[in-house]
């Protein structure tokens, strides 16, 4: 078993890496604040080199290899983050890379690894896939196995962006951050913990995960990693199966709270990211900040959400941002059974305008839907300000007489 990283390891990985990335920026949000009902600060990793933390950890793994590893090249396996870290990082030491990719990796993503130089090659459908090819190519090939968070020197450089985060804000109560392999989390957790105690402080690190992905909860239960059977989740980049050895003995001992979140948490902290900070995340980036939306996260002094990635493919944004508007129930897709006369479609318009929400978008047919011959069928997307008003503009139609039935997203 690997003991926890001392805080000078941390500090001199850090030093390492000045040259490689960047210190990214520490703001607040009002909106969150507002919500949470105490101070939260945003740590805006998705502005790093490569749009995510990955990099931290793939250039410390790179600079520790002796002549000899990298002469032999290096292989990794990833969604996207990670590909993007150890392809950069071996750019920048002239490395030869191989990365595997799943077959249905974002396109920006795989764009981004090739320009950074690095071989890809597309096989499986997962990346524990991707992960075992990776494996067989290192072993066939002699290339060195960069793995995305199983590895003390990843877990290392991704603590890193520990001591970021209380040089930024010292007085930091709580931090909250996504989980997947775990490789982030226990080294954020054991360098903050460990620069704490320096100072006499503790600071509360809470570990968010996807709950189609949430394989840390039950591993905490069973006292190690296990396997569990994943389900589709918009947040591929934390889209695990097992968590790792090493980051898991730091885990157990150091996380102080693990908790899971839903797709539609994380479109409503994509939106809200969006529209207040201005700024994009991807999915598994946004999971701190769908916890606190989510009511997962008590008020406890000043809490940091990290934005952990900003690596997301325009036209997921785009469904995303669709998705989060009818989560938050600020788009309301109605579809009304009308009787086919003239003027029902004009007092449909009529009772919408009046309970002040906005049609965006209108469908009115006399086929299909099992309709009798003297039926038609509007459907309707509509704008609202909000849950309320969405149940407002809907009552308003109930009580002209109309039987108006959501369309599920």
């Amino acid at each position: 078993m690997n003991a926890v990283p001392s805080l000078t390891e941390f500090e001199e990985a850090a030093r390492s890496l000045a040259e490689v990335i960047t210190h990214t920026p520490t703001l607040p949000s009002r909106a969150l604040s507002d919500i949470l009902g105490a101070p939260v600060l945003l740590k805006m990793e998705n502005l790093q080199r490569t749009g995510s933390f990955k990099i931290r950890g793939a250039a410390y793994r790179l600079s520790r290899l002796s002549e000899e590893e990298r002469s032999r090249g290096v292989v990794a396996a990833s969604a996207g983050n990670h590909a993007q870290g150890v392809a950069l990082a071996a750019q920048a030491l002239g490395i030869p890379a191989t990365i595997f990719m799943p077959l249905g990796v974002p396109v920006p993503k795989l764009l981004a690894t090739r320009g950074y130089g690095a071989e890809v090659v597309l096989e499986g459908e997962t990346v524990a896939t991707s992960l075992r090819l990776a494996a067989e190519f290192s072993e066939r090939t002699g290339a060195v196995l960069i793995h995305p968070f199983d590895h003390r020197d990843i877990v290392i450089g991704q603590g890193t962006l520990g001591l970021e985060l209380l040089d930024d804000a010292p007085e930091v109560d709580t931090i909250v951050l996504s989980i997947g392999g775990g490789g982030l989390i226990a080294g954020v957790a054991a360098a903050v913990k460990a620069r704490a105690a320096e100072l006499g402080r503790e600071v509360r690190i809470i570990g968010v995960q996807a709950e189609n992905a949430a394989a840390v909860p039950p591993s905490l239960l069973a006292g190690q990693p296990v396997d569990i059977e994943t389900r589709p989740t918009i947040a591929d980049g934390i889209l695990v199966a097992r968590p790792g050895a090493v980051p898991f003995d730091i885990i157990k001992d150091l996380v102080d709270e693990v908790v899971t979140v839903s797709d539609d948490d994380l479109a409503r902290a994509i939106l809200i990211i969006l529209e207040q900070s201005k700024v994009v995340a991807e999915p598994a980036g946004a999971a701190g900040v769908a916890a606190i939306l989510a009511g997962k996260v008590s008020a406890a002094g000043t809490t940091m959400a990290v934005l952990s990635g900003g690596n997301i493919d325009p036209l997921l944004l785009q469904r995303v941002v669709s998705h989060g508007l009818a989560a938050s129930g600020r788009y309301l897709t109605i579809r009304i059974p009308l009787p086919d006369r003239p003027g029902q479609l004009a007092r449909v318009s009529e009772l919408i305008a009046e309970a002040g929400a906005n049609v965006i978008e209108a469908m009115h047919t006399r086929h299909g839907h099992g309709l009798q011959i003297s039926d038609v069928i509007l459907e309707l997307s509509v704008e609202t300000r909000g849950a309320e008003h969405s149940e407002l503009t809907l009552d308003t139609l109930r009580r002209a007489g109309f039987h108006p039935m959501i369309v599920p997203d």
